[in-house]
């Protein structure tokens, strides 16, 4: 007894079989992680190091070549990537996704620690941490209210930021437009004149008279007391009254010469909401979290954390990416809905049943939620690839059981009882019902063997899509039998006037395919002639098809940074920051808008009304926002949000460097590149890493005339760095938090080079002299940074598509432009650039190499060498409609429509297996081959049909391009329909013409071997 029969037999168990599959499912659809993307770990490691006063040029030499030496050495490096600052050196390590990041990471502390030994002395030591630049954060938290600046940054600090870092699931919470806290003393230039007092002076007496300082135990009989010197100021008026030094008996305290004041950090960004002053935060979720559910705890914790705030104090969430996901996933899952009753449509019209409709309805959820229980337990999340896999499978999980129930309904019509047709024609059908689900799985087999992050993302997309295709099938032959049995009352006698309706329909529609299918067998070459014809063109419309490596999304999210002459300040850089937050205030596509303004330059992040609410769709206000925030002196880059999460680099669909020796030479290559990409018309927003013009103020010491003044070069080096640049020069008590304390010359005497004159030192004689008789002080524009790539100097372009061109054309372009730099300079392709051309190449060997695993399976199934290229030659066809199909509706080939030229691979060659299966029983009957096909057609045309619509359904309101995320499901759901219209229709035709021709050639070359054979005629006559 076989498990089919078994499970007709007892009933109950195949109940109770799907009921805790179910179960199952539920409970871990209630546990899954929901994100985006899968969650794919890019193995990096950064290393920092920082050189005090080092040239970008000294920390090249000095730092960026030894530790690239160093890392060069460590296992599983892919590239490495390298920074040379004024002061500081930061190189990347990128590992192969297979590394360990953990071991990787003791590596390179193994191989810095080795090469620390060639660095200056004077460096500080290295900091090595793991970073993943495919982390982004996924809300953005403001604080804004009519309260201090020290309030807000109280509450964003000790309130918000530790309540929200104890939320389950967040990773990680960073500030932005945060300042610290600290106690400032703002130096009097002209009152450290008039009182002949210099920064040393009040260096010491800090460190003299503010202090706190362990002084031991006393020891007594019984116990022990610690002692500790209380030598701070207790306040700010007490830290004012200390005496710096005195002049003929007359003490000059700090508050003579300084301004102290309880104040915060020097301003390096300013961060608004809609015009409104806050302290936002970033929340980034762990790896493997659901992010709609973080986010939905993090909503929740700030509902509370409102009842505890000051009144007028609010706190809300600026930017939420999760917003999308939850709207996407949302989505899938109408769709999904949509499918099941679309499908079961298409089986109640096919079988004219409602109990095979029920049928398949049973078997929709125990195949999904019993994906989903595997998905989870492997450690995959609900993301876009997974739920692509579910949504599709839709169509496929019902195929096993259509087959099996037309065929059980076909033997219930020769009069058997239910039970008996439900055994015998699921015995009948199952080897067909293998095949079929054993060549689907075989095409994804390959997948595993893709590399980079890409290959990751499908990985979770064929598993997802293979577990459903083999719970479906062991669902087939097991609990759809049992169902049949005592739920299909449509068999026999007892059919409806629908499934009357039916049969006639299906009868006059078989005798009309017979008849054509008769011409075709009476003419096979000329089918297959007419096939290689659609072949031809398909190659032309494939060759017409836009190509793109991902395409982008209208996620109602846009980012544009606005970038500002080199040397420009942060309030010159606040001013047309503003100006862009006022003109984004007038669209009406708008709904709100955080800045950020920083150095020279400045981010908008722009969060817009539904699109179903606006005219513009989110790629038309980019182009109108790339033209109107275009102000004099700033260049504008428009960023789509949806490119991001694909590549661990910067999330743009041009990248690339421009590498070589020297420096000048690749400025020059750069800016020309630069200058014909933007003049090509396939590009824009291009813009580079490279940054010229920053001015820098050197100051030259004289040593001949410090040294006759008896003026130390560090008292010169000393003096600017305290009064220019700020010290730190202790430590306040302040409500149980320890502040710094920071000096620095008060604004209005350090604006202009001509200020650093004007300080003073003292000489050895005692007397004060103005820096500007010991120092020449120069303004030049000097390099701000030198970057490397694969340890060659570089300078990275990157930008986005013109509105019209694809990326395909895009990147041409940029490889012309690579034959005409100079010898020894040459361009690389990265980012989404490198991995378009990686994922164009990973899917056309993963689709060649799953035709051959395909090719195995059937060969070992059929026991023929011949059968599986009969059954494949149907692949091409499929190609050619899924490359008609996303030509006629405007699709791009990216790597979501290739997803689908993949599974089509695997889903067409069902109709050929269960075509030629049937044939083959026919021959084993004692059919010729023509007759056989002649037979197996009309009567396989019915499942066929069935599981080819039924399959389409599942893909229509994927096609059909609604809700949020359709931009990637569109394409694949097109490529599918594409390719089974046109596969369907012509496999009908083509695969029983390809089997004659094939047997008969199989005829023919057995007459020839048996002609040249010693027994054969020839022989004889010979004889």
């Amino acid at each position: 007894m076989n498990i089919t029969d078994v499970c007709i037999k007892r009933p109950v168990l195949a109940w109770m079989l799907m009921a805790a599959t179910i179960l199952f499912g539920v409970l871990a659809a209630t546990r899954i992680g929901i994100s985006q993307m899968p969650d794919v770990d890019s193995p990096n490691i950064s290393v920092s190091v920082s050189w005090a006063g080092a040239s970008p040029e000294e920390v090249e030499h000095g730092i960026i070549e030894p530790l690239e030496q160093a890392l060069a050495q460590v296992e599983g490096i892919q590239s490495i990537n390298a920074s040379a600052r004024p002061g500081s050196a930061r190189l990347t390590a990128v590992f192969a996704l297979s590394r360990n990041i953990d071991l990787a990471l003791q590596d390179v502390q193994a191989k810095v620690a080795q090469a620390q030994r060639q660095l200056p002395k004077d460096v500080l030591q290295p900091t090595i941490s793991k970073s993943n630049p495919d982390d982004q954060p996924i809300l953005t938290v403001g604080i804004s209210g009519p309260f201090a600046r020290q309030v807000l940054a109280d509450v964003a600090r000790y309130q918000v930021q530790q309540r929200l870092q104890t939320i389950p699931g967040v990773g990680q919470v960073s500030t932005n437009g945060y300042l610290e806290r600290m106690i400032r003393l703002w130096v009097d230039a002209d009152r450290l004149i008039e009182t002949g007092t210099t920064v040393a002076d009040i260096t010491s007496a800090l460190n003299r008279q503010h202090v706190v300082m362990p002084g031991g135990e006393l020891e007594t009989p019984g116990r022990s007391i610690s002692v500790r010197m209380l030598g701070e100021a207790a306040d700010l008026e007490a830290l004012r009254k200390i005496i710096i030094r005195e002049v003929n008996g007359a003490p000059i305290y700090l508050r003579d010469v300084c301004v102290v004041e309880d104040g915060f950090e020097d301003v390096r960004s300013l961060a608004r909401s809609d015009g409104v002053p806050l302290q936002a935060l970033s929340i980034l979720k762990q790896r493997g979290a659901n992010a709609v559910a973080v986010a939905g705890e993090v909503r929740a914790v700030l509902d509370e954390l409102r009842a505890s705030l000051p009144e007028g104090m609010q706190v809300e969430v600026l930017f939420d990416t999760t917003k999308f996901i939850e709207e996407s996933v949302h989505e899938i899952e109408i769709e999904l809905v949509i499918a099941v009753i679309l499908t079961s449509l298409v089986c109640w019209l096919f079988l004219g049943s409602l109990s095979s409709t029920m049928n398949v309805l049973l078997a929709i959820p125990m195949s999904l939620l019993g994906t989903i229980a595997v998905i989870w337990a492997v450690g995959f999340t609900l993301n876009t690839f997974t739920l692509l896999g579910l949504s599709l499978a839709i169509g496929l999980v019902v195929d096993d059981a259509v087959m099996v129930m037309e065929n059980i309904y076909r033997h219930g019509e020769m009069g058997k009882g239910s039970f008996q047709a439900a055994s015998e024609g699921t015995k009948e059908i199952t080897f067909a019902a293998l095949a079929a689900t054993a060549a689907v799985i075989a095409i994804f087999l390959p997948v595993v063997f893709m590399e980079g992050v890409v290959g990751r993302y499908f990985f979770q997309f064929g598993v997802t899509l293979s577990v459903a295709v083999a719970i479906s099938y062991v669902e087939a032959i097991t609990l759809a039998p049992a169902r049949c049995a005592r739920l299909l009352h449509g068999t026999g006698h007892a059919r409806t006037g629908l499934g009357r309706l039916v049969d006639r329909a299906f009868e006059g529609l078989s005798a009309g395919y017979g008849r054509v299918l008769r011409r075709a067998l009476g003419r096979p070459w000329l089918v297959l002639l007419a096939g290689l014809a659609v072949l031809g063109g398909s190659a032309l419309a494939m060759s017409a098809l836009p190509t793109e490596f991902v395409p982008s999304q209208d996620q109602s999210r846009i980012v544009v940074r606005l970038t500002a002459a080199a040397g420009a300040d942060l309030h010159e850089t606040d001013a047309f920051v503003k100006r862009a937050e006022a003109y984004l205030a007038t669209r009406p596509e708008v709904v709100s808008t955080m800045a950020t303004a920083y150095g020279n330059g400045g981010t908008l992040s722009i969060t817009l009304v539904p699109p179903d609410e606006r005219a513009m769709t989110q790629a038309e206000l980019s182009a109108v926002l790339r033209k109107d925030l275009a102000y004099p002196g700033v260049r504008v880059v428009v960023q789509d949000l949806s490119q991001q999460g694909l590549t661990g680099q910067r999330g743009f669909p041009i990248e690339f460097s421009v590498r070589g020796p020297d420096f000048d030479e690749l400025v020059e290559i750069a800016a020309r590149v630069r200058r014909e990409l933007t003049q090509s018309g396939v590009a824009a927003d291009i813009d580079s890493d490279y940054q010229l013009g920053l001015p820098e103020v050197q100051i030259t010491p004289d040593r001949d005339r410090a040294a006759d003044l008896g003026v130390s070069i560090d008292d010169v080096a000393t003096t600017v760095n305290a009064l220019i640049g700020g010290v730190t020069v202790g430590k306040y008590s302040s409500g149980g938090r320890r502040l710094d304390v920071r000096m620095r010359l008060l604004r209005e005497q350090r604006l202009r080079p001509e200020d650093i004159g004007k300080l003073r030192v003292r000489t050895g004689d005692g007397d004060m002299v103005p820096l500007s008789t010991l120092v020449t002080v120069e303004e030049k524009p000097v390099l701000q940074a030198i970057n490397h790539a694969d340890r060659e100097r570089a300078i990275s372009v990157f930008g986005n598509i013109a509105p019209g061109r694809s990326q395909g054309e895009a990147l041409a372009f940029v490889q012309g432009l690579a034959r005409d730099v100079p010898p020894g300079y040459r361009i690389v392709l990265g980012g989404q650039s490198v991995q378009f051309q990686d994922s164009t190449s990973s899917l056309i060997f993963a689709l060649a190499m799953g035709i051959a695993v395909a090719y195995m399976v059937l060969a070992a199934q059929f026991d023929s060498f011949l059968h599986p290229v009969t059954v494949l030659s149907i692949l091409p066809l499929s190609i050619a409609g899924a490359a008609l199909g996303l030509l006629v509706f405007g699709k791009s080939l990216n790597v979501f429509s290739m997803i689908g030229v993949l599974l089509l691979m695997g889903i067409t060659k069902k109709n050929s297996i269960i075509l030629v299966d049937y044939a083959n029983v026919m021959r084993e009957e004692g059919h010729d081959a023509r007759e056989a096909m002649q037979r197996a057609g009309p009567v396989r045309l019915r499942p066929i049909l069935m599981t080819t619509v039924a399959t389409m359904m599942a893909a229509v309101p994927a096609a059909l391009g609604l809700g949020a995320g359709a931009e990637t499901r569109g394409p694949m759901a097109v490529a599918i329909l594409g390719g089974l219209f046109v596969s369907t229709v012509l496999s009908l035709v083509v695969v029983p013409a390809f089997y004659l021709v094939a047997d008969r050639l199989k005829a023919r070359a057995g007459r020839l071997r048996r002609g040249r054979s010693p027994e054969g005629p020839g022989a004889a006559e010979a004889g």
